[in-house]
């Protein structure tokens, strides 16, 4: 079931929907979430049953919006502390696309954050969540888990429409959805490990590491064995039905040439303008980073659905301003 998340009522039906253990297809600014009361085990658990995703892989837990200088109390029914630095990167970019890892109370959220003794946690931005969280706590629910509304491992959704057509299988009483327009950003949140003292980059997002480092005063580290297991940072994800190879324009060009007529199994994703046979679908990707990853999922979904057994895609570009969408393709290509 669909409902408009302009509507009042709307929210307040999935506010009531979450406090009552159910699942809420719910618009961020960065994808929409299949979101659960994050302190309701079982509710959690039935996130992992419907996205087939495996219990140990931790979800994203988010929090309503707070004042400027509340971030520190806000995070505190699910963190057990959270770092200064931490604390400097909340004030700068909550609400919006940015997880911050932190310790967690053990006597919280232990399914949601996959048996880890971290939490990730964010506010997003989008009106239609931050309405549904601040409803939510209302009922009792001071925390909502949401990973990406999708079957674990496939391209994330970003339109309401999406969301359904992943989970058309569950009847209506299982999954209200709520239709809060395209994603602004397309791309999952950036996720920045604060449990060890220092800032580390788990996933790429919107937020840059040179804006990280402006923000809190601290330099980001790159990834390490030693970082907790955190959401989309699995070698393959975000993947297709179609199999995704990414390929500069110059190589891309030489295959379709090669190929001729004969590329009718075969959709193009590209920035450069290519020469190809009528019956090879093509989507131009934008060469401003963010309306890449603002379009990103849609045009993949799109490509995918005309049948196509390969989906080649021109390698973005390079500087940080990419790493999101280039972490993504690569993923999906894995």
């Amino acid at each position: 079931m669909t409902l408009n998340a302009s509507d009042p009522a709307a929210i307040e039906a999935a506010a009531r929907r979450l406090a009552a253990g159910s699942l809420v297809g719910m618009p961020t600014e960065t994808v929409y979430g299949l979101a659960a009361d994050a302190g309701n085990a079982s509710a959690v658990q039935r996130i992992f049953e419907a996205k087939g995703r495996p219990s140990d892989h931790p979800l994203i837990v988010h929090l309503p919006p707070a004042a400027a200088d509340g971030w520190r109390a806000a995070v505190a029914p699910f963190a057990r502390e959270a770092p200064d630095f931490a604390v400097a990167l909340m004030q700068a970019f909550w609400p919006g696309p940015l997880t911050l890892i932190l310790p967690r109370r053990p006597e919280v959220a232990a399914v949601a954050a996959g048996g880890q003794d971290s939490v990730g946690l964010r506010c997003p931005s989008h009106p239609a969540a931050q309405a549904l969280l601040v409803a939510a706590r209302a009922h009792g629910v001071h925390g909502v888990a949401a990973p990406s509304a999708n079957r674990f491992g496939r391209v994330s959704p970003t339109t309401a429409a999406h969301v359904a057509d992943e989970f058309a299988a569950l009847p209506d009483e299982a999954l209200l959805i709520l239709d809060g327009g395209p994603c602004p950003v397309g791309i999952e949140s950036t996720i920045v490990d604060c449990s060890r003292g220092t800032p580390v980059l788990l996933r790429p997002g919107a937020i840059t590491p040179a804006q990280i480092e402006a923000a809190c005063g601290e330099p980001v580290r790159e990834r390490d064995e030693a970082a907790p297991r955190a959401s989309g940072t699995l070698e393959s994800h975000y993947a297709p039905r179609a199999r995704l190879r990414l390929m500069p324009a110059q190589q891309l060009q030489a295959a379709l040439d090669v190929l001729g007529a004969d590329a009718k199994h075969i959709a193009v994703y590209a920035r450069a303008t290519l020469r190809a046979a009528r019956s090879v679908p093509q989507r131009r990707m934008p060469d401003d980073a963010a309306a890449a990853a603002q379009a990103l999922f849609a045009v993949l979904r799109e490509l995918d659905a005309t049948g196509v057994k390969l989906i080649w895609v021109e390698t973005p570009p390079e500087g940080a301003e990419w790493d999101g969408v280039r972490d993504r393709l690569q993923r999906a290509a894995a």
